[in-house]
């Protein structure tokens, strides 16, 4: 440690936590570097005050927790620099402030917050421009203490995430009432998958769990060669259904009766989702006209906007959209490169970017075990701020664990908070620019996201660049702004602000590293580049990101002459964190993969939190016949065991051993028994909290019952070699080899 602090001219002043960050690890002998618990975020390099106000990293996250002072200090490190953001997430406590006076800087419209500083009572600079701006007469005034005079303590100067209940100066329109379009397969492929019959159970034990108020509408479209609508008017004894079938001229049969007041049509929405299923039970039409019946979704919501989900079990085969298959199954293990990872036709973008025009946001539900051309029906969802769900094998009766997941999903999906008619800006502190997006939205202005719909579930990335230096300052701040409509008609602005420190040294970059965030930016951008150029170049990329972060550490920072490969504590998971992004199914070669499922892995990335992507890319692996109650979590009556993680290798796996794989979406397990036992009542607490941690539903498969549960236990398992990937050894063999080119 006296050789690294020399090193690095002397650390007086440095926390320990920082000298640790830059501790050097030869990769090549140190073998056990997994932490015992899952990795938090590094902490900020901030004084006790501006650590306790600052935004959660579950929120707000930067690749670099210590901001590099110029592009060219940034170039040096040869690491990205860029934010992840989960902006709606379920919050346990939001202050939400209603104010007649929203403060905001004249200048550049920064929120007030709590790294402005104030000058005197009446003044205020802003921590992203440097203005100095008035501070109005009711800001003197304190709700919370009901005190005046200390315009430093408002709410939203102590909190780095607030809600302000907006004016009608946040308002083009009237707020508009939470709308729900549901468009739904209904061809014999639909009805004989078994999905029409728990969508219509799942929707109708949610029916008054959707969020809205009195004046929420639904409707319903099916479709197979023809289009049908669905009247629903009170005073009707029967739903009434009206054929459209010139899908070529797509036309609303009448304008009044088709997307209904919830509340004064209960009754027949429930007949409707009660017969809907025996209505199609016989059916033997084979086609899908999805073009025509997203044309008629949009045409049915324009003059509102609101949220269409979309039921689709196919290709699409008929009208505007049509679609032929395009995958050679012959190529699903091919080394050389993947085609077809773009859309086939501008059908579907066109359509979303006229939706998101007109504040509709269309969510996608593929269930189909043939190719179905997820990369060009996608699109729908990628421009329309929508989710996209995908249910490879789904079968009531030959795989009733999908069937399971999807109705979880569904019933998350029916009930999770929502926010209309949204646009997000980010802005960040004078001297830095944001230059690139990753998400699902339409950029509407270069720093504009127009989101027709937000959702908690959703994840968003930004690339950044530092145009002037930032020596004039010892702070960076980002500041993120989505203003929406609840689906109680409310116009709201919901707002996080992070802080960081400026760093002059390159060490002091390295040392704020984020590993997991530096990961998540990266796999964005690999996934941007298998699109526009190839999955080869996007694979180089990635291992060149490493090669060239290891080379720029070890030339500049580590000065320690020692054989091996050296990284900076704060990134010896980096190497082993490509490695599985390069097993992963978005960007593995070699491994026969579906190109619907790549797709839908491609599509994750680019839309989930950063905690979702770092379990899909590194699963959390957990030995469960030997845990004990050391260092367990007392909760509510309740011991949490916290066992070990363990590395992501068979050498750990034993014939006797059970085991727990949390891969985010789904939990592995090997096998054990079911009896009432000390170790069943730990294993069901321990699945509870992990549950209780996420927002969505996470399956239980039991790998010795599930041949593709087995599959994709043994596939996770990143750090051993496959019969076309390196071993996690001969990995950092391969990046040491690179680096001595």
């Amino acid at each position: 440690m006296s050789q690294l602090s020399a090193a690095l001219g002397g650390l007086s002043g440095v926390p320990e936590l920082e000298v640790e960050a830059l501790r050097p690890v030869n990769l090549l002998q140190e073998r056990n570097l997994l932490p015992h618990r899952p990795l938090d975020a590094p902490e900020p390099n901030l004084s006790a005050d501006l650590k306790k106000a600052n935004c959660s990293p579950d929120t707000f996250r930067c690749t670099l927790t210590n901001i590099p002072q110029t592009q060219a200090l940034l170039n040096k490190a040869r690491l990205p620099l860029g934010l992840l953001l989960h902006p709606f997430r379920d919050l346990a406590q939001l202050p939400v402030i209603t104010s007649n006076t929203i403060v905001r800087c004249r200048s550049c419209r920064t929120y007030i917050n709590p790294f402005v500083s104030f000058l005197d009572q009446r003044r205020w600079k802003c921590n992203l421009c440097y203005r100095v701006n008035d501070v109005p007469d009711e800001f003197m005034y304190n709700p919370v203490t009901r005190s005046y005079g200390e315009p430093h303590k408002r709410p939203e100067v102590q909190n780095s995430t607030v809600e302000f209940i907006a004016s009608s100066d946040y308002m083009l329109r009237p707020p508009q009432p939470a709308v729900y379009l549901f468009v739904l397969d209904v061809s014999h492929n639909a009805v004989e998958g078994g999905y029409l019959n728990v969508f219509c159970h799942t929707l109708l034990e949610n029916l008054d769990k959707m969020p809205g108020d009195t004046r929420t509408r639904v409707g319903f479209i099916t479709f197979n060669s023809t289009i049908h609508f669905y009247n629903l008017h009170e005073s009707l004894s029967q739903p009434q259904m009206l054929v459209v079938s010139d899908i070529d001229d797509i036309f609303i049969p009448t304008h009044d009766s088709l997307l209904v007041n919830l509340k004064e049509s209960r009754a027949l929405v429930r007949v409707l989702l009660t017969s809907l299923h025996s209505m199609f039970s016989q059916t033997r039409e084979t086609h899908s006209a999805l073009g025509p019946a997203l044309q008629a979704a949009y045409k049915l919501m324009s003059s509102t906007g609101g949220r269409v989900s979309v039921f689709q079990t196919q290709l699409p085969t008929l009208g505007a959209g049509l679609l032929q298959s395009r995958e050679d199954p012959n190529q699903r293990s091919s080394t050389k490169g993947v085609q077809h990872l773009g859309p086939a036709t501008d059908f579907y973008k066109k359509l979303a970017l006229d939706c998101s025009g007109q504040q509709i946001g269309v969510d996608l539900f593929l269930l189909s075990s043939q190719y179905s051309d997820l990369a060009s029906i996608a699109c729908m969802s990628k421009y329309s701020a929508g989710s996209i769900f995908y249910y490879p094998s789904l079968h009531h009766v030959h795989n009733p664990a999908q069937l399971d997941k999807f109705q979880k999903d569904l019933e998350r999906y029916l009930t999770r908070k929502i926010g209309f008619e949204a646009v997000m800006r980010i802005r960040c502190t004078k001297g830095l620019s944001i230059h690139t997006f990753h998400g699902n939205f339409f950029v509407r202005s270069t720093d504009l996201l127009s989101l027709a719909n937000i959702n908690p579930d959703s994840g968003f990335a930004v690339q950044m660049s530092i145009e002037e230096s930032l020596a004039d300052t010892s702070l960076a701040c980002f500041q993120s702004a989505l203003l929406y409509t609840s689906s109680k008609g409310k116009r709201r602005i919901r707002v996080h602000t992070l802080c960081l420190p400026v760093v002059s040294q390159l060490s002091d970059v390295y040392a704020g590293a984020d590993v997991q965030a530096i990961t998540c930016l990266l796999a964005n951008m690999a996934i941007d580049r298998s699109i526009s150029s190839s999955l080869s170049d996007a694979r180089d990329a990635l291992v060149n990101a490493v090669v060239d972060s290891l080379s720029a550490y070890k030339n500049t920072v580590s000065n320690i002459q020692q054989s091996g490969l050296i990284a900076p504590a704060a990134l010896c998971l980096f190497p082993l964190y490509v490695l599985a992004l390069l097993k992963q199914k978005a960007l593995r070669t070699g491994t026969s993969t579906k190109l619907d499922e790549r797709v839908f892995a491609m599509c994750e990335f680019k839309s989930q939190p950063l905690q979702q992507i770092m379990r899909m890319v590194h699963p959390d692996l957990y030995r469960l016949d030997t845990m004990s109650d050391q260092g367990a979590l007392h909760l509510n009556d309740c011991i949490v065991p916290q066992p070990h993680l363990l590395h992501l290798t068979a050498e750990k796996l034993t014939r006797e051993g059970a085991f727990l794989m949390d891969c985010g979406n789904s939990f592995l397990r090997t096998q054990i028994p079911e009896l009432e036992t000390p170790l069943s009542e730990r294993l069901r607490a321990l699945l509870a909290w992990l549950q209780d941690s996420r927002t969505f539903s996470s399956t239980l498969h039991v790998v010795k019952d599930d041949a593709t549960a087995k599959t994709s236990f043994f596939q996770h398992l990143v750090e051993d070699r496959s019969e076309s990937a390196f071993s996690y050894y001969e990995f950092l063999l391969h990046i040491q080899q690179q680096m001595s080119k």
